[in-house]
């Protein structure tokens, strides 16, 4: 009896700890399922925080089951609590990015107000039309020099972006020396660098320049002119060789075409009119009776629009352009003119103008104006400088410097330079000096050697080649009381002109060369200027 006794109670213990283990393992199973289902809602909230601060908003959906004890509620309720406080920083977050957006906004809009003004500062132009007359260094006629602007800030302002990259792009090989056939092959790799016009340049009057190895050159819009061109002397001491003005503005008042492109007819027609396709035209007197250098308001007198502009690098060069219009000082036909300045091969410029009429046939004949003078701009006369002209014949003038129609050979003349000797050898009977146009030896539009220049003291030498029919050699007679560069007054004498051209007063000369250009039909003027040092 106590035997069944002591199993029966050992049965009890057995049952007991039986039913214990199982329900250890089962609240071991749900503490298990607790901590596995916080670890998951964790992982929600965690990813919920990371796609909202991607920018996509995501809606999380914590359910719990149906059979989580009350335990499990709690749980719940604290990480719902936890993410509220999280979703709540996070849009404090939001708040203060959406306040720093809009800090950002007003600086931009601050930009903007800036930019704006920027764009009405630029759209500031020199819109001031000038009404003075042009009078002619070639005439007798000198009134008083107004005195002359030093304007260097408008200087400083119109410098220009001549600021290219100081490197020469790709190689380009150019084995081309007739300049004649290089119209604007300024369209090459080292176009890159170049400057495009503004749309508002054609109202201002600005300064350019361009340099290569020991040329300088400054330029203006104003009449497409050279203002100044330093090459050294024998010394390797830089020099200026073209008298002009310090300030831009000066040129607006200058009345003996320093540096200018002149047009559309230069020098002179006689009683200023002539007859085309049996009509009659009347242009503008500015020479007495006479039309000079395109009229009142020639080409050397009107702003022209830059179109492009390189200052250094393989060929720094500029692009003026201009369109005169239809009856512009009473020519027929609207016109498109380019004149393109380029620093091509070392210490070589070219000058190249073309010209294309729109409808009508009209006379073209442009000329480049620039008084040169070897020894320097401030030097004194060119009359001990040496010179060769490579014209056989002239075409000899009245007194009012219209040619009679004649052509005569320069041999045993004044105007005999077919060998190079000083100017002054030959002026003993000319006291006003030289101011003729020569029939130039070689084919007309081909390039060829012009005229020689050389200045021993300084050891400057200059050669001109070109591809027109006609010369005029100018030696400044009627220079008189110029103010100028540097508080230089220049003189008679001061500078000598070279400039390539048709015959003078050709369209009432029908023995001349023709100046008239059909419309489709492109009018080109080519020079070329090498500079070089003679022992």
């Amino acid at each position: 009896m106590a035997r069944v006794s002591i199993l029966l109670c050992l049965v009890i213990l057995v049952t007991l700890g039986f039913v214990g283990s199982l329900s250890y393992a089962h609240d071991t199973e749900v503490t298990s399922k607790d901590v596995e289902s916080s670890q998951k809602e964790t992982e929600v909230v965690h990813k919920s925080k990371h796609e909202e601060k991607g920018g996509e908003k995501v809606n999380d959906d914590h359910k719990a089951g149906s059979d989580v004890d009350k335990k499990d509620k709690k749980k719940e309720h604290d990480v719902h609590k936890k993410d509220d406080h999280h979703e709540k920083k996070e849009h404090d977050v939001h708040k203060k990015d959406d306040e720093h957006e809009k800090k950002e906004h007003d600086v931009h809009k601050k930009g903007d107000h800036h930019e704006k003004k920027e764009h009405k500062v630029h759209k500031k132009g020199d819109h001031e039309k000038d009404g003075d007359k042009k009078k002619s260094a070639h005439q007798h006629k000198h009134g008083s020099e107004k005195d002359d602007d030093d304007d260097e800030d408008d200087e400083k302002k119109h410098k220009d972006k001549k600021k290219g990259e100081h490197d020469d792009d790709e190689d380009e090989s150019d084995t081309d020396d007739d300049t004649d056939d290089d119209t604007d092959d300024d369209d090459d790799d080292d176009d890159k660098d170049e400057v495009d016009a503004d749309d508002n340049e054609k109202d201002n009057i600005g300064l350019y320049e361009l340099k290569k190895g020991n040329i300088t050159i400054k330029l203006t819009n104003w009449g497409a002119s050279i203002m100044s061109l330093h090459f050294p002397d024998k010394n390797g001491k830089a020099g200026d060789i073209v008298l002009g003005y310090d300030s831009v503005k000066s040129y607006k008042t200058d009345k003996v075409y320093f540096g200018a492109t002149v047009g559309r007819v230069a020098n002179r027609i006689g009683k200023a009119q002539f007859k085309l396709n049996g009509k009659e035209y009347k242009t503008t007197a500015n020479d007495g009776k006479n039309t000079l250098h395109g009229g009142k308001k020639g080409f050397g007198d009107v702003v022209w629009g830059v179109k492009k502009h390189k200052y250094d690098g393989k060929k720094p060069h500029i692009v003026f352009t201009y369109t005169s219009p239809d009856g512009d000082q009473g020519f027929p036909g609207e016109v498109n003119v380019t004149v393109t300045y380029k620093l091509d091969k070392e210490n070589e410029l070219s000058v190249v103008m073309e010209a294309k009429p729109k409808d009508k046939a009209t006379p073209i004949n442009l000329a480049h104006h620039s008084y040169w003078n070897l020894g320097g701009h401030n030097a004194g006369d060119i009359l001990s400088e040496e010179i060769q002209i490579l014209g056989s014949s002239y075409t000899p003038v009245d007194g009012e410097l219209i040619p009679t129609g004649e052509i005569s050979p320069v041999k045993g003349t004044s105007y005999d330079f077919l060998q190079l000797r000083p100017i002054k050898d030959n002026m003993k009977d000319l006291k006003a000096g030289y101011d003729i146009n020569y029939c130039l030896d070689g084919k007309a539009d081909k390039m060829r050697k012009i005229v020689e220049l050389i200045d021993k003291k300084s050891g400057r030498k200059m050669e001109l080649s070109g591809n027109q029919p006609g010369l005029q050699f100018y030696t400044g007679g009627m220079l008189k009381d110029i103010k100028g560069k540097n508080g230089t007054t220049y003189q008679a004498f001061a500078g000598l002109c070279l400039e390539t051209q048709g015959y003078p007063n050709s369209v009432n000369n029908p023995k001349f060369p023709s100046q008239i250009v059909e419309p489709g039909k492109t009018y080109k003027h080519t020079m070329l200027f090498k500079f070089s040092i003679v022992s």
